[in-house]
């Protein structure tokens, strides 16, 4: 496997949950949880990118790397070019893009989209299989639709493909037609994170707030491949912060 960086983008002022990184899950920070589990992998480095200084203070805390980038980045993948312009990575370095409100990301899924970058692969990321209609419907889980060659054909927080009537909870993992969530971890080039961030957002990208449309909108070829092992959901709500508090005192 070809040498990689984590880098972690954190902001303090999330839309949906404010100071999400900073929120305590059974005695430590989230954004401490995820960088544990990224120093579990791999990566050379795991780097933090954050504008606030709160999370600049927590993660040096903890004896991590962070990097304090600007405000105004619109994007974690602004944020991450930034970090890795002043870490002096070159072009053909990968870098490994994990979000700072994954506390429960397994290692391994790090290495394993870290890996499928090559000449012909500049941009990867993961899937699963969806395995329930509630699910499936879910706005917050991001789908994805893959062609024959597993590249992406679409990303949405719609139910696509569109089930049949007659599918329901009960039936739905015996449908011939499989779904899948897109596991947010990216590995990309340099290169192409510059290229990525260099263009201009796109209308299907600010209607379903999803940034990875913008790849597909400028023809760059996205890799997803299927996880073999499951990713417990990041955080989104406080209800999100409830069920990863519980799974870890299942640990």
């Amino acid at each position: 496997m070809a040498s990689f960086s984590v880098l972690i983008p954190a902001r303090f002022a999330s839309t949906r949950l404010h100071g999400k990184p900073l929120i305590q899950m059974a005695g430590m920070t989230m954004i401490e949880r995820v960088y544990e589990r990224a120093s579990q992998s791999n990566a050379d480095r795991v780097v933090v990118a954050t504008d606030d200084e709160r999370i600049v203070a927590e993660v040096k805390k903890f004896g991590g790397e962070v990097i304090l980038t600007s405000l105004d980045h619109a994007s974690g993948s602004d944020r991450i070019y930034e970090a890795a312009k002043i870490m002096g990575l070159g072009e053909q370095e990968v870098v490994v893009n994990v979000q700072g409100d994954e506390p429960l990301v397994p290692p391994s899924l790090i290495n394993d989209v870290a890996k499928e970058i090559n000449h012909e692969t500049q941009v990867a990321t993961l899937c699963e299989r969806i395995d329930s209609l509630d699910m499936l419907l879910n706005r917050n889980i991001v789908k994805v639709v893959r062609d024959a060659f597993n590249n992406a054909l679409y990303f949405s927080r719609a139910p696509i493909p569109f089930p049949p009537e007659n599918v329901s909870n009960e039936n739905f993992v015996e449908q011939e037609q499989k779904y899948y969530r897109h596991i947010g971890i990216y590995a990309y080039t340099v290169r192409q994170l510059k290229k990525f961030v260099s263009q201009s957002p796109c209308s299907i990208e600010q209607v379903e707030k999803l940034e990875q449309l913008r790849m597909l909108n400028f023809g760059t070829k996205v890799r997803v491949e299927e996880s073999e092992i499951l990713s417990p959901a990041g955080v989104d709500t406080i209800e999100d912060v409830r069920r990863i508090i519980s799974e870890l005192g299942k640990d």
